[in-house]
This record gives structure tokens, sequence and C-alpha cells, in this order.
């Protein structure tokens, strides 16, 4: 059976929306762009890709 006293005591409300916004936001979390560039940048694909045929 369920113990709603314990259930409720577990209780945690959610983010407001712009709560959740801003702990979003504020994150430094990095996309596949962000990653393609730095490979670029540091050269983490070879030489081969740019060499002229």
């Amino acid at each position: 059976m369920i113990n709603f006293d314990e259930e409720l005591k577990k209780y945690h409300p959610s983010l407001e929306l712009e709560d959740a916004e801003q702990a979003i936001y504020n994150q430094d979390m990095k996309d596949m762009v962000d990653v393609m560039l730095k490979m670029t940048k540091d050269g983490a694909f070879g030489t081969e890709s740019s060499k002229q045929h």
C-alpha cells in the first residue's frame, strides 16, 4: 500500500519555466558544430582531406 506521508516527503517541485531555461542556458555544452570546428582548427582530420588531386 502507498504511504502518502512518505511520498509527500520525497516530493520536490519541478523548476518553473524561467528557472529551467536559466539552468539549461547557463551550462557550457558543446554541440556537434562546436566539436567539428575545434577538430578542423586543431587539424584532427589530417591533411589528406585537404590535398589537391
